[in-house]
Protein backbone atom coordinates (compact mmCIF):
# COMPACT_ATOMS: atom_id res chain seq x y z
CA UNK A 1 0.00 0.00 0.00
CA UNK A 2 1.59 3.38 -1.00
CA UNK A 3 1.69 5.92 2.01
CA UNK A 4 -0.70 8.47 0.47
CA UNK A 5 -3.06 5.61 1.13
CA UNK A 6 -3.29 5.94 4.65
CA UNK A 7 -4.88 9.42 5.19
CA UNK A 8 -7.34 10.89 3.01
CA UNK A 9 -8.82 14.26 3.87
CA UNK A 10 -10.56 13.70 6.90
CA UNK A 11 -10.14 14.95 10.76
CA UNK A 12 -6.92 16.07 11.53
CA UNK A 13 -5.19 17.82 14.61
CA UNK A 14 -2.91 20.60 14.57
CA UNK A 15 -0.84 23.98 16.43
CA UNK A 16 3.03 28.94 16.86
CA UNK A 17 7.88 30.96 18.44
CA UNK A 18 7.43 31.35 22.35
CA UNK A 19 7.87 34.57 23.08
CA UNK A 20 5.62 36.28 20.84
CA UNK A 21 4.42 39.37 22.93
CA UNK A 22 5.90 42.37 23.64
CA UNK A 23 6.89 43.66 26.93
CA UNK A 24 4.02 45.87 26.74
CA UNK A 25 1.29 43.36 26.25
CA UNK A 26 2.74 40.22 28.72
CA UNK A 27 2.98 43.39 31.22
CA UNK A 28 -1.01 43.74 30.62
CA UNK A 29 -2.06 40.39 31.31
CA UNK A 30 -0.15 39.96 34.57
CA UNK A 31 -3.31 42.04 36.49
CA UNK A 32 -5.66 40.29 34.75
CA UNK A 33 -7.99 37.82 36.44
CA UNK A 34 -9.68 34.85 34.53
CA UNK A 35 -11.68 31.57 35.42
CA UNK A 36 -9.51 28.70 36.46
CA UNK A 37 -9.72 25.93 33.86
CA UNK A 38 -11.38 22.73 35.11
CA UNK A 39 -9.01 20.30 36.66
CA UNK A 40 -11.78 18.21 38.57
CA UNK A 41 -11.81 15.59 36.35
CA UNK A 42 -10.95 11.38 37.10
CA UNK A 43 -9.02 11.60 33.93
CA UNK A 44 -6.13 12.48 36.09
CA UNK A 45 -6.47 9.66 38.40
CA UNK A 46 -2.83 8.46 37.58
CA UNK A 47 -1.34 11.39 36.75
CA UNK A 48 2.46 11.11 38.89
CA UNK A 49 3.22 13.96 41.13
CA UNK A 50 6.01 15.27 39.35
CA UNK A 51 8.08 13.91 36.37
CA UNK A 52 11.65 13.99 36.31
CA UNK A 53 14.03 14.98 33.16
CA UNK A 54 16.57 12.73 32.18
CA UNK A 55 19.58 14.60 29.87
CA UNK A 56 20.06 13.81 26.64
CA UNK A 57 22.10 16.74 24.42
CA UNK A 58 23.36 19.65 26.75
CA UNK A 59 25.91 22.36 25.70
CA UNK A 60 23.16 24.03 22.97
CA UNK A 61 22.34 26.96 21.94
CA UNK A 62 19.11 27.94 21.54
CA UNK A 63 17.43 24.65 20.70
CA UNK A 64 14.17 24.62 19.39
CA UNK A 65 13.50 22.11 16.79
CA UNK A 66 14.29 18.19 16.95
CA UNK A 67 14.42 15.69 14.09
CA UNK A 68 15.22 12.18 15.01
CA UNK A 69 17.00 9.68 12.08
CA UNK A 70 18.38 6.43 11.61
CA UNK A 71 19.88 6.44 15.43
CA UNK A 72 20.44 10.11 15.24
CA UNK A 73 19.14 13.75 16.55
CA UNK A 74 19.01 16.38 14.75
CA UNK A 75 18.37 19.70 16.79
CA UNK A 76 17.71 23.12 15.43
CA UNK A 77 19.19 25.68 17.29
CA UNK A 78 17.85 29.75 16.76
CA UNK A 79 21.06 31.13 15.43
CA UNK A 80 21.40 28.81 12.42
CA UNK A 81 23.21 25.43 12.86
CA UNK A 82 21.56 22.19 12.90
CA UNK A 83 23.44 20.00 15.81
CA UNK A 84 24.00 15.99 15.90
CA UNK A 85 23.21 14.06 19.27
CA UNK A 86 24.29 10.20 18.59
CA UNK A 87 26.02 7.92 21.01
CA UNK A 88 28.61 9.44 22.50
CA UNK A 89 27.38 13.10 22.81
CA UNK A 90 26.74 16.02 20.16
CA UNK A 91 29.56 16.13 17.53
CA UNK A 92 32.16 18.61 17.12
CA UNK A 93 30.79 20.35 13.92
CA UNK A 94 27.25 21.22 13.25
CA UNK A 95 25.20 19.17 9.98
CA UNK A 96 24.57 22.38 8.78
CA UNK A 97 25.44 26.15 9.07
CA UNK A 98 22.93 28.77 7.90
CA UNK A 99 24.39 31.53 9.55
CA UNK A 100 24.96 33.59 6.26
CA UNK A 101 21.79 33.05 5.01
CA UNK A 102 20.18 33.87 8.17
CA UNK A 103 18.09 36.91 8.85
CA UNK A 104 18.10 36.93 12.54
CA UNK A 105 16.78 38.74 16.09
CA UNK A 106 13.60 38.44 17.99
CA UNK A 107 11.02 35.38 16.34
CA UNK A 108 13.69 35.38 13.06
CA UNK A 109 15.60 32.70 12.85
CA UNK A 110 16.33 28.84 11.73
CA UNK A 111 12.79 27.99 12.97
CA UNK A 112 12.31 24.62 11.94
CA UNK A 113 13.58 20.79 10.20
CA UNK A 114 12.31 17.21 9.10
CA UNK A 115 13.82 14.29 7.75
CA UNK A 116 11.31 12.84 4.95
CA UNK A 117 9.88 9.54 5.91
CA UNK A 118 11.25 7.21 2.98
CA UNK A 119 14.79 9.05 2.88
CA UNK A 120 16.90 10.28 5.58
CA UNK A 121 19.48 11.65 3.23
CA UNK A 122 16.48 14.32 2.36
CA UNK A 123 16.72 17.35 4.95
CA UNK A 124 13.98 19.89 4.88
CA UNK A 125 14.25 23.18 7.00
CA UNK A 126 12.76 26.61 7.44
CA UNK A 127 14.51 29.31 7.89
CA UNK A 128 14.05 33.49 8.24
CA UNK A 129 16.26 34.71 4.85
CA UNK A 130 17.03 38.29 3.90
CA UNK A 131 14.12 39.70 1.48
CA UNK A 132 14.31 38.04 -1.81
CA UNK A 133 12.76 38.78 -5.02
CA UNK A 134 8.78 39.21 -4.97
CA UNK A 135 9.56 40.27 -1.50
CA UNK A 136 7.69 44.09 -0.91
CA UNK A 137 10.48 46.60 0.11
CA UNK A 138 8.46 47.55 3.18
CA UNK A 139 8.11 43.85 4.51
CA UNK A 140 10.65 42.08 7.07
CA UNK A 141 11.49 39.21 5.43
CA UNK A 142 11.33 36.20 3.27
CA UNK A 143 9.82 33.40 4.74
CA UNK A 144 12.27 30.40 3.11
CA UNK A 145 11.12 26.38 3.17
CA UNK A 146 14.60 24.45 1.49
CA UNK A 147 15.58 20.88 1.06
CA UNK A 148 18.93 20.02 1.66
CA UNK A 149 21.18 16.50 1.05
CA UNK A 150 23.09 14.94 3.65
CA UNK A 151 26.41 13.44 2.78
CA UNK A 152 26.35 9.95 2.42
CA UNK A 153 28.84 9.83 5.59
CA UNK A 154 26.09 11.75 7.42
CA UNK A 155 28.20 13.86 8.86
CA UNK A 156 27.49 16.97 6.62
CA UNK A 157 24.80 18.69 4.25
CA UNK A 158 25.90 19.42 0.85
CA UNK A 159 24.88 23.35 0.69
CA UNK A 160 25.01 23.40 -2.86
CA UNK A 161 21.87 20.71 -3.07
CA UNK A 162 19.62 23.46 -1.72
CA UNK A 163 16.38 23.32 -3.39
CA UNK A 164 13.79 26.31 -2.17
CA UNK A 165 10.76 24.87 -1.98
CA UNK A 166 8.99 27.40 -0.77
CA UNK A 167 8.98 31.40 -0.43
CA UNK A 168 6.43 33.79 1.70
CA UNK A 169 7.01 37.11 2.12
CA UNK A 170 6.93 37.86 5.62
CA UNK A 171 5.40 41.98 6.84
CA UNK A 172 6.60 42.32 10.27
CA UNK A 173 9.48 39.73 12.25
CA UNK A 174 7.12 38.32 14.22
CA UNK A 175 4.59 35.43 14.49
CA UNK A 176 6.77 33.42 11.78
CA UNK A 177 5.69 30.24 13.31
CA UNK A 178 8.30 27.75 11.32
CA UNK A 179 7.21 23.96 12.40
CA UNK A 180 7.44 21.30 9.33
CA UNK A 181 5.91 17.83 9.81
CA UNK A 182 5.46 15.12 7.62
CA UNK A 183 1.94 13.47 8.17
CA UNK A 184 1.36 9.62 7.81
CA UNK A 185 0.38 10.37 4.30
CA UNK A 186 3.80 11.05 3.48
CA UNK A 187 2.69 15.40 2.82
CA UNK A 188 4.35 17.89 4.38
CA UNK A 189 2.35 20.03 6.80
CA UNK A 190 4.05 23.80 7.30
CA UNK A 191 2.84 26.08 10.58
CA UNK A 192 2.60 29.61 9.28
CA UNK A 193 2.15 32.43 11.38
CA UNK A 194 -0.30 35.70 10.12
CA UNK A 195 2.81 37.97 9.57
CA UNK A 196 3.49 39.73 12.72
CA UNK A 197 2.71 43.13 14.52
CA UNK A 198 -0.65 42.74 16.70
CA UNK A 199 -4.08 42.04 15.81
CA UNK A 200 -3.18 40.30 12.65
CA UNK A 201 -3.46 44.29 11.51
CA UNK A 202 -1.18 46.96 9.84
CA UNK A 203 0.85 46.62 6.58
CA UNK A 204 0.90 43.46 5.26
CA UNK A 205 -2.76 42.61 7.00
CA UNK A 206 -5.08 42.46 4.12
CA UNK A 207 -9.01 43.03 4.41
CA UNK A 208 -11.55 40.13 5.26
CA UNK A 209 -15.23 39.32 5.58
CA UNK A 210 -15.10 40.74 9.53
CA UNK A 211 -15.71 43.96 10.16
CA UNK A 212 -15.47 43.95 13.81
CA UNK A 213 -11.59 43.88 13.81
CA UNK A 214 -9.77 45.44 11.09
CA UNK A 215 -8.08 42.69 8.75
CA UNK A 216 -6.24 40.35 8.62
CA UNK A 217 -4.49 37.48 7.12
CA UNK A 218 -5.98 34.61 9.39
CA UNK A 219 -9.39 34.87 8.26
CA UNK A 220 -7.71 35.41 4.62
CA UNK A 221 -7.77 32.57 2.05
CA UNK A 222 -6.80 34.33 -1.52
CA UNK A 223 -4.29 36.84 -0.96
CA UNK A 224 -1.52 34.81 0.52
CA UNK A 225 -0.49 31.51 2.52
CA UNK A 226 -0.39 33.81 6.24
CA UNK A 227 -2.01 32.45 9.06
CA UNK A 228 -2.54 28.84 7.93
CA UNK A 229 -1.46 25.63 7.93
CA UNK A 230 -0.32 24.18 4.46
CA UNK A 231 -0.16 20.90 2.85
CA UNK A 232 2.28 20.33 0.24
CA UNK A 233 3.88 17.48 -1.86
CA UNK A 234 7.27 17.84 -2.09
CA UNK A 235 8.03 14.67 -3.83
CA UNK A 236 6.75 16.54 -7.12
CA UNK A 237 9.06 17.44 -9.67
CA UNK A 238 12.31 19.06 -8.09
CA UNK A 239 13.37 21.05 -10.91
CA UNK A 240 10.82 23.30 -10.90
CA UNK A 241 10.99 26.98 -9.19
CA UNK A 242 10.23 27.90 -5.73
CA UNK A 243 6.38 29.88 -5.42
CA UNK A 244 7.77 33.27 -4.34
CA UNK A 245 4.16 34.67 -2.79
CA UNK A 246 3.08 36.80 -5.64
CA UNK A 247 -0.89 35.08 -6.54
CA UNK A 248 0.03 35.84 -10.42
CA UNK A 249 2.63 33.71 -10.44
CA UNK A 250 0.99 31.11 -8.33
CA UNK A 251 -0.11 28.64 -11.49
CA UNK A 252 3.67 28.03 -12.96
CA UNK A 253 6.05 28.53 -10.00
CA UNK A 254 5.37 26.36 -7.51
CA UNK A 255 8.30 23.87 -6.59
CA UNK A 256 6.05 21.45 -5.17
CA UNK A 257 2.43 19.95 -5.80
CA UNK A 258 -1.00 20.69 -4.65
CA UNK A 259 -2.59 17.10 -2.68
CA UNK A 260 -5.96 17.27 -4.93
CA UNK A 261 -7.95 16.45 -1.84
CA UNK A 262 -6.67 19.84 -0.14
CA UNK A 263 -9.90 21.66 1.10
CA UNK A 264 -9.63 24.60 -1.35
CA UNK A 265 -8.39 22.85 -4.37
CA UNK A 266 -11.08 23.46 -7.34
CA UNK A 267 -12.31 26.84 -5.37
CA UNK A 268 -11.15 30.36 -4.79
CA UNK A 269 -8.97 29.87 -2.02
CA UNK A 270 -4.97 29.60 -2.25
CA UNK A 271 -4.80 24.87 -2.94
CA UNK A 272 -1.53 24.75 -0.19
CA UNK A 273 -3.93 26.02 2.82
CA UNK A 274 -5.25 23.05 4.43
CA UNK A 275 -6.32 24.82 7.82
CA UNK A 276 -6.71 28.24 8.48
CA UNK A 277 -7.59 31.18 11.02
CA UNK A 278 -4.23 30.99 13.01
CA UNK A 279 -2.14 33.41 14.96
CA UNK A 280 1.09 31.58 15.41
CA UNK A 281 1.09 28.17 15.66
CA UNK A 282 4.04 27.19 17.69
CA UNK A 283 5.05 23.40 17.40
CA UNK A 284 2.56 20.76 16.00
CA UNK A 285 2.86 16.74 15.46
CA UNK A 286 1.05 13.94 14.55
CA UNK A 287 -0.19 11.57 17.09
CA UNK A 288 -1.42 8.76 14.33
CA UNK A 289 -4.06 10.64 11.91
CA UNK A 290 -4.50 13.85 14.29
CA UNK A 291 -2.13 16.25 14.08
CA UNK A 292 -2.24 18.99 17.10
CA UNK A 293 -1.14 22.39 17.50
CA UNK A 294 -0.36 25.05 19.81
CA UNK A 295 -1.00 28.44 19.01
CA UNK A 296 0.11 31.48 20.30
CA UNK A 297 -2.36 34.02 21.81
CA UNK A 298 -2.57 37.96 21.52
CA UNK A 299 -2.49 39.30 25.42
CA UNK A 300 -5.52 37.03 27.36
CA UNK A 301 -5.65 33.46 25.87
CA UNK A 302 -3.31 30.47 24.65
CA UNK A 303 -4.77 27.42 22.93
CA UNK A 304 -4.17 23.91 20.90
CA UNK A 305 -6.15 22.81 18.52
CA UNK A 306 -7.25 19.88 16.55
CA UNK A 307 -6.74 20.89 13.61
CA UNK A 308 -9.29 19.91 10.63
CA UNK A 309 -9.29 19.81 6.80
CA UNK A 310 -10.70 23.06 6.13
CA UNK A 311 -10.72 23.68 9.50
CA UNK A 312 -11.29 28.01 10.75
CA UNK A 313 -9.76 28.60 13.91
CA UNK A 314 -10.84 31.95 14.47
CA UNK A 315 -8.28 34.67 14.67
CA UNK A 316 -8.90 37.43 14.72
CA UNK A 317 -12.10 37.17 15.10
CA UNK A 318 -11.80 34.91 18.48
CA UNK A 319 -8.85 34.55 20.50
CA UNK A 320 -9.37 31.65 22.15
CA UNK A 321 -12.92 31.01 22.78
CA UNK A 322 -13.31 34.93 23.50
CA UNK A 323 -14.56 37.08 20.99
CA UNK A 324 -11.49 39.42 20.29
CA UNK A 325 -11.85 42.95 20.88
CA UNK A 326 -15.07 42.90 20.76
CA UNK A 327 -18.11 42.26 23.17
CA UNK A 328 -19.87 40.14 20.48
CA UNK A 329 -18.93 38.25 17.65
CA UNK A 330 -20.24 35.81 14.96
CA UNK A 331 -19.18 32.24 15.91
CA UNK A 332 -19.47 31.30 11.79
CA UNK A 333 -18.66 33.16 8.63
CA UNK A 334 -21.67 34.72 7.12
CA UNK A 335 -23.40 32.57 4.39
CA UNK A 336 -21.71 34.41 1.74
CA UNK A 337 -18.38 33.37 3.20
CA UNK A 338 -17.50 29.38 2.63
CA UNK A 339 -21.01 29.15 3.24
CA UNK A 340 -21.09 30.17 6.79
CA UNK A 341 -18.37 27.64 7.94
CA UNK A 342 -18.42 27.19 12.06
CA UNK A 343 -14.92 29.18 13.69
CA UNK A 344 -13.59 25.91 16.13
CA UNK A 345 -12.82 26.26 18.63
CA UNK A 346 -9.68 24.55 21.03
CA UNK A 347 -9.46 21.59 22.41
CA UNK A 348 -7.55 23.43 25.18
CA UNK A 349 -7.69 26.99 26.10
CA UNK A 350 -5.78 28.66 29.14
CA UNK A 351 -5.25 32.46 30.50
CA UNK A 352 -2.50 34.57 31.14
CA UNK A 353 -3.01 34.70 34.64
CA UNK A 354 -5.11 33.98 37.55
CA UNK A 355 -4.97 30.16 37.18
CA UNK A 356 -2.47 27.98 37.88
CA UNK A 357 -2.55 26.67 34.21
CA UNK A 358 -1.65 29.55 32.75
CA UNK A 359 1.28 31.67 30.79
CA UNK A 360 2.40 34.12 28.25
CA UNK A 361 2.80 31.48 24.95
CA UNK A 362 2.11 28.14 24.56
CA UNK A 363 4.46 25.43 23.45
CA UNK A 364 2.19 22.87 21.69
CA UNK A 365 3.15 18.96 22.68
CA UNK A 366 1.58 15.84 21.80
CA UNK A 367 -0.26 12.64 23.12
CA UNK A 368 2.00 10.59 25.78
CA UNK A 369 2.10 7.00 24.30
CA UNK A 370 5.65 5.33 25.62
CA UNK A 371 5.92 3.49 29.22
CA UNK A 372 8.64 5.38 31.38
CA UNK A 373 5.64 7.31 32.85
CA UNK A 374 2.64 5.06 32.56
CA UNK A 375 0.69 7.61 34.46
CA UNK A 376 0.76 9.64 31.41
CA UNK A 377 -0.35 7.37 28.88
CA UNK A 378 -2.64 8.71 26.58
CA UNK A 379 -2.80 12.32 28.29
CA UNK A 380 -1.68 14.95 25.55
CA UNK A 381 1.53 16.81 27.25
CA UNK A 382 2.90 20.76 26.70
CA UNK A 383 3.92 23.46 27.93
CA UNK A 384 4.27 27.41 27.89
CA UNK A 385 7.33 29.50 27.50
CA UNK A 386 6.98 31.38 30.81
CA UNK A 387 10.28 31.84 33.16
CA UNK A 388 10.23 28.23 35.13
CA UNK A 389 9.87 25.41 32.75
CA UNK A 390 5.96 25.22 32.78
CA UNK A 391 4.37 21.91 31.82
CA UNK A 392 0.66 21.10 31.49
CA UNK A 393 -1.53 17.83 30.34
CA UNK A 394 -4.69 17.59 28.99
CA UNK A 395 -6.50 15.20 29.57
CA UNK A 396 -8.24 14.41 25.67
CA UNK A 397 -11.90 13.93 25.40
CA UNK A 398 -14.67 13.91 22.38
CA UNK A 399 -15.25 17.75 23.07
CA UNK A 400 -13.61 20.92 23.27
CA UNK A 401 -12.66 22.21 26.53
CA UNK A 402 -10.13 18.96 27.73
CA UNK A 403 -9.40 19.29 31.64
CA UNK A 404 -6.10 20.59 32.55
CA UNK A 405 -3.58 20.84 34.63
CA UNK A 406 0.08 20.96 35.78
CA UNK A 407 2.64 18.51 35.51
CA UNK A 408 5.41 19.48 38.23
CA UNK A 409 8.95 18.42 37.73
CA UNK A 410 10.61 16.72 40.66
CA UNK A 411 12.94 19.23 42.91
CA UNK A 412 16.14 18.85 41.37
CA UNK A 413 15.60 18.87 38.06
CA UNK A 414 13.74 22.03 37.67
CA UNK A 415 16.79 24.25 37.15
CA UNK A 416 17.44 22.05 33.91
CA UNK A 417 14.52 23.64 32.37
CA UNK A 418 13.81 27.46 32.64
CA UNK A 419 12.81 28.31 29.54
CA UNK A 420 11.06 25.61 27.39
CA UNK A 421 11.02 25.95 23.37
CA UNK A 422 9.98 22.67 22.13
CA UNK A 423 7.93 19.36 22.95
CA UNK A 424 8.38 15.89 20.79
CA UNK A 425 7.60 12.20 20.78
CA UNK A 426 9.91 9.44 19.64
CA UNK A 427 8.87 6.07 20.35
CA UNK A 428 5.75 7.22 22.35
CA UNK A 429 8.56 9.30 24.82
CA UNK A 430 8.09 12.66 25.55
CA UNK A 431 11.11 14.93 24.72
CA UNK A 432 11.87 18.67 25.97
CA UNK A 433 14.27 21.08 24.71
CA UNK A 434 14.61 24.51 25.88
CA UNK A 435 17.39 26.67 28.28
CA UNK A 436 18.28 25.61 31.29
CA UNK A 437 21.03 26.77 34.01
CA UNK A 438 23.91 27.50 32.14
CA UNK A 439 23.17 26.75 28.86
CA UNK A 440 20.33 24.65 26.15
CA UNK A 441 19.17 21.40 26.44
CA UNK A 442 17.40 18.36 25.35
CA UNK A 443 15.71 16.11 27.69
CA UNK A 444 13.70 12.87 28.05
CA UNK A 445 10.45 13.08 30.49
CA UNK A 446 10.87 10.23 33.33
CA UNK A 447 9.24 9.00 36.61
CA UNK A 448 10.33 11.13 39.38
CA UNK A 449 11.48 7.56 40.93
CA UNK A 450 14.33 7.15 38.19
Amino acid sequence: MKRRQFLTATTLAVTGIAGCLSQDETAETESTVHDTPDTDSDVFTDLPDSVGLEPVASGLTGPLDVAFADGKRYIAEQRGTVQVHEEGGVRSEPLVKLQDDLETGGEKGLLGLAVHPEDDTRLFVRYSAPSRPGTPSEFSHTFVLSEFRVMKNGRSVDRETERTVLEIPQPQGNHNAGDIEFGPDGYLYVAVGDGGAGGDQGAGHVADWYDGVAGGNGQDITENLLGSILRIDVDADPTRPPLRGNPSDYDDEAGYAVPSDNPLVGTDGRDEQFAWGLRNPWRMAFDGTDLYAGDVGQSEYEEVDHIESGGNYGWNVREGQHCYRTDDCPGTTPEAVRAGEPLVEPVIEYPHSGSPVSGISVIGGNIYRGSTVPGLKGMYIFGDFRAGGTLFVGGPTEDSGWPTTVLSIADGDAEKLQRIRWLGRHNGEMYVAGVGAGSGALHRLVSAEK
